[in-house]
């Protein structure tokens, strides 16, 4: 039997209380966001991974921004979450003008991101951390074994295999038989790529728990009855409206767009932090402190999500300026 903790509860209320954040900044405040003093004090990522304002640049800057065939597709996304840092992307789109797999060359790419490097800028974010390469590929530097990595999928032709397989279990696998991507980069990267229009699957048909998820999982379950973390996951998501309607809580979707399998993932990360200030007795490995604290970034967010899901028409037209 399925046998939740009191930080089960915590995953509903901060889930409900994360999203009004994210309306809030909707509508415009920049002061009292919140009453939660936890949410207040440190950063978290917002209930929907593809509200995330990297996210939001990727779906509407990269993927839908450009050629759309499945090659062009899938070098631009890929390319940008290598580094996943809209900075990045904006070098290298002033200094080329346009960012294809047309007019790819490793040794300009390079150049770029070198002197951006020797400028003292970050390339990279921290938020997926992007194994070095240099074993595999043999430069010297990150950036260069990157970019063949991204050049190894090309020349195999994997926008090729991947577009049109409707499985983005298949994609996963795929991404994860090539060198340096392991599970949760390969997931990460399937489901940015089933934001496209390259129906390789949909964000309902897979799920990899992370780490952060499950820490998590073992914060809000004393007993999960012999399922492993991804059904767990699964029966979350499954239940969600239950959950959210015996405790009370009003949560207001995505514009009509329930909480999918990778959004209940990423809440166990972020639940996982959390529990960190609130229950400080329940560490689980290792990791007692929340890194970063909040910061209001005062850039109006302009909404625009995968044109599949059908919600962009109910989005009110102030929130897309």
């Amino acid at each position: 039997m399925i046998k939740t903790t009191e930080i089960y509860n915590l995953y509903w209320k901060f889930a409900a209380e994360r999203q009004n954040i994210f309306l809030n900044r909707l509508n415009g405040k920049t002061n009292d966001l919140t009453n939660d003093p936890i949410l207040k004090k440190y950063r978290f990522t917002n209930a929907y991974r593809a509200s995330d304002r990297v996210s939001q640049f990727l779906i509407r800057h990269v993927i839908y921004s450009g050629d759309q065939s499945p090659q062009e597709i899938f070098f631009r996304t890929i390319l940008f979450r290598f580094f996943n840092r809209i900075s990045t992307w904006t070098k290298l789109t002033n200094e080329l003008n346009h960012i294809s797999y047309s007019n790819y060359d490793f040794r300009l790419y390079d150049e770029i991101l070198s002197t951006a490097i020797s400028d003292g800028n970050k390339i990279y974010s921290a938020a997926y951390i992007m194994p070095c390469g240099i074993k595999e590929f043999g430069f010297p530097r990150k950036h260069q074994n990157n970019l063949k990595l991204l050049e190894l999928m090309m020349m195999e032709n994997v926008p090729e295999k991947i577009a049109g397989i409707n499985n983005l279990e298949k994609v996963f696998t795929i991404l994860k038989s090539y060198p340096t991507l392991g599970n949760f980069l390969s997931y990460q990267y399937a489901i940015d790529l089933a934001y496209s229009n390259l129906n390789c699957g949909l964000e309902s048909d897979f799920i990899v728990a992370g780490p952060g998820a499950l820490r998590g999982i073992t914060k809000c379950f004393s007993n999960i009855d012999k399922k492993t973390p991804n059904e767990i996951i699964q029966y979350v998501t499954e239940r969600q409206d239950k959950e959210f309607a015996c405790r009370n809580i009003d949560f207001k979707n995505l514009f009509g767009r329930p909480l999918q399998l990778i959004d209940c993932q990423n809440i166990f990360c972020e639940i996982d932090k959390y529990a960190r200030a609130s229950n400080p007795e329940l560490a689980v490995g290792g990791r007692t402190r929340i890194k970063q604290k909040f910061s209001l970034n005062k850039e109006r967010l302009s909404l625009y999500y995968p044109e599949k899901w059908e919600i962009n028409q109910n989005i009110p037209k102030e929130y897309k300026t």
